[in-house]
């Protein structure tokens, strides 16, 4: 057992898949010679040289169009967009080349394409750089959309990503990139299509992923002191979206809350809470309910930005109410 931060963790498994496969290569804005935008590729230039620490021109259209190329012609390229809000420039890439060539080919060709980006508010950059657009990614049919939430699966799921012979979009949050954890290198691959649960409980189901998780748990330490046991989900993949793991939890406790900082219209949480609906109904003692960020763009101010993202306290109050009101 290793204990080291999020930001070494995502290093540690470039480092690794670099030297592990020489088709693997990184490129992306400020990766080479910079560091990284935030210092996860620091020393891999020196380590592996400019042919596989590629910088690219601030066009991401352009180099996720070169990363496709490269996928398709027989690399295995990383490709790193510095965060998610500017990752919308090369959505024309990624919708019309990368998710849909497998299809429209017949099955004659893949894409076997690694996507990294932070994503994610409470940095305190404000409105262009704050957002959670995972859940936009998730509505698009051919890729695979994951959002590791803790230094372990930071480690691990990339060397996942990269056995995929499709394209596989990471969202790492810019909040977790400090913070520390414990690695278990003997545990081996990450399972990109499971959700775990990261704690039992048999009256309420907190269901999240990324940079909530933490949140989450934290809330479900509130409640326990006031009597209510919660069960947590880390969701790891937003797509697929592994729904067994949700609908027993849910049989089990009967309440579902959903986490999710994206706004909450059209969100991610709205595909969860629809999907227990169809599924789980006859298992739900109340509604569904979700807990969001505020429908305004992420202010820069520290107690406004507080304000807009879900905190623990905002899910308390809502397990609360909804024991209150449904018993």
């Amino acid at each position: 057992m290793t204990t080291m931060t999020y930001r070494e963790a995502i290093r540690q498994g470039l480092r690794e898949a670099l030297h592990d496969d020489p088709r693997v290569f990184l490129m992306g804005e400020d990766v080479g010679r910079y560091g990284g935008a935030f210092a996860c590729s620091r020393g891999l230039l020196e380590e592996f040289g400019p042919e596989r620490i590629r910088d690219t021109p601030l066009s991401e259209d352009a180099f996720m169009g070169l990363g496709i190329g490269a996928a398709l012609g027989g690399m295995r390229p990383i490709v790193e967009v510095m965060t998610v809000n500017f990752s919308l420039l090369s959505l024309d890439q990624v919708v019309n080349n990368a998710a849909i060539l497998r299809h429209m080919s017949g099955g004659q060709f893949s894409v076997p394409l690694v996507v990294r980006m932070t994503t994610g508010g409470g940095r305190r950059v404000a409105s262009q750089h704050s957002n959670s657009f995972e859940g936009w990614y998730a509505h698009i049919p051919g890729i695979t959309v994951v959002a590791p939430a803790t230094v372990h699966d930071a480690r691990f799921m990339l060397q996942s990503a990269l056995k995929e012979p499709d394209p596989v979009f990471i969202f790492e949050h810019i909040m977790l990139l400090p913070e520390q954890g414990a690695v278990d290198e003997s545990l081996g691959p990450v399972d990109l299509r499971r959700a775990v649960v990261r704690r039992p409980g048999k009256e309420v189901t907190l269901i999240t992923h990324g940079g909530s998780l933490g949140k989450c748990l934290t809330a479900a330490r509130t409640l326990a002191e006031q009597g209510i046991e919660a069960e947590v989900i880390d969701l790891r993949c937003l797509r697929p979206l592994d729904m067994a793991t949700i609908l027993e939890s849910v049989a089990k406790t009967h309440r579902a809350v959903i986490v999710d900082e994206a706004w909450r219209s059209g969100s991610h949480a709205a595909e969860i809470s629809a999907r227990i609906m169809e599924e789980g109904f006859y298992s739900l003692d109340a509604p569904v309910a979700r807990v969001c960020s505020a429908e305004v763009p992420i202010p820069y101010a520290p107690q406004m930005e507080d304000a807009a993202l879900p905190q623990p306290t905002d899910i308390v109050r809502t397990v609360q109410e909804m024991i209150s009101s449904h018993g």
